[in-house]
């Protein structure tokens, strides 16, 4: 049996790799932290021209129709450039409306994702914070046992301080029993738990291109650098470092294929898979993170250096979707057959926010 991509697969990313790298160098992330909603709706068009934001939309409705397996490779790219837009909350709400097969709701939106025409968003029990709410124009929340459809006039939403300029996260309000009725009880814990293993495994994605992104800056920086007239990629202790944060990735990288493989099939191991994924990816993008910064010295620690785009946006992804003590209980409680408490969802209090 092949466990790898196919080439069809590597070409799409490659294909992405050059468009992103081509239309987002850092300045221009960093630009889009200082304004308004910190998001490029013609940036936002250009990504459905190529099918991004449409990939897991059927092709009935206008998409590529590919899975979570397609989209895995994507993500990894959007992380290597840091990108800010709404690619995960929409991913995780078309993968909702996709099942809910010929509902009218899915019918009305998944055709306007494809276009470019709108942004998804997905709120999830457990947790007050919404992502990109300000800019999403259908919004799926969890309402007690009840999972609802709101347009964004329909909702309040009150910004949330984050240490990340790329992520927007708001406390969303809205009437009980408003907008419409998308599922109840069992069916909508079970759209849900899908839409949050599909986010916790875009995030391990995109944790992989930051890690990538981190481990490439340390490296050409330690090739420059010189201390004692050499270069100090040359000194032992710094080899050691960039080699263990390489191991690592490379160690998350089989889990981040292995649970997007399992959130498209929907397999038994869902849940483990995409927790194990977000925290092995999580942690070499932290890790990394860590590294990069050590081996930029004083240096790194200031505006103008590029380092802190990613490390923030490392910090930021290891909080969404599920921080580590929510993945690690869900670990815990697979393994100790359900004796293990889940404590936290995944998000700090305001003031702490990565």
């Amino acid at each position: 049996m092949d466990f790898g991509f196919s080439e069809d697969q590597l070409l799409l990313q490659n294909a992405v790799r050059d468009f992103l790298q081509a239309e987002c160098p850092a300045d221009w992330v960093r630009a889009g932290w200082e304004t308004e909603t910190g998001r490029d709706p013609v940036f936002w068009k250009k990504l459905a021209e190529i099918g991004i934001p449409g990939l897991l939309v059927p092709e009935a409705h206008g998409g590529l129709g590919m899975d979570d397996v397609d989209l895995v490779l994507l993500m990894e790219e959007a992380g290597r450039v840091g990108l800010a837009e709404p690619l995960i909350p929409t991913a995780q709400g078309v993968g909702l409306l996709r099942e809910l097969d010929e509902d009218a709701l899915a019918s009305a939106w998944l055709p306007k994702v494809a276009e470019g025409e709108a942004i998804l968003a997905v709120g999830m029990p457990g947790t007050p914070y919404v992502s990109d709410a300000h800019v999403a124009d259908l919004l799926l929340l969890s309402d007690g046992d009840a999972l609802r459809a709101l347009p964004r006039g329909a909702v309040t939403a009150t910004a949330v301080k984050s240490g990340d300029g790329s992520q927007r996260l708001f406390e969303v309000t809205f009437s009980p029993g408003g907008g419409d009725l998308v599922a109840d009880g069992e069916r909508a814990r079970a759209l849900l738990d899908a839409a949050l293993d599909r986010g916790a495994v875009c995030c391990a994605a995109q944790a992989l291109g930051v890690a990538d992104r981190l481990i490439a800056m340390a490296v050409d920086y330690a090739t420059q650098r010189e201390q004692f007239g050499v270069a100090i990629g040359t000194f032992q202790a710094v080899k050691h470092m960039l080699a263990e944060v390489k191991v690592a990735l490379e160690y998350a990288r089989s889990h981040v294929y292995r649970a997007a493989y399992s959130v498209a099939q929907n397999a038994p191991t869902r849940a483990v898979d995409a927790s194990m994924a977000k925290l092995a990816a999580c942690e070499a993008a932290t890790d990394a993170s860590k590294v990069s910064l050590q081996v930029h010295g004083a240096i790194g620690y200031t505006y103008e250096q590029d380092v802190h785009v990613w490390m923030k946006r490392a910090w930021s992804l290891d909080r969404s979707c599920g921080d580590r003590v929510f993945h690690g209980g869900r670990l815990c409680d697979a393994v100790l057959d359900g004796k293990h408490p889940v404590e936290s969802f995944g998000y700090s209090a305001p003031g702490q926010l990565g």
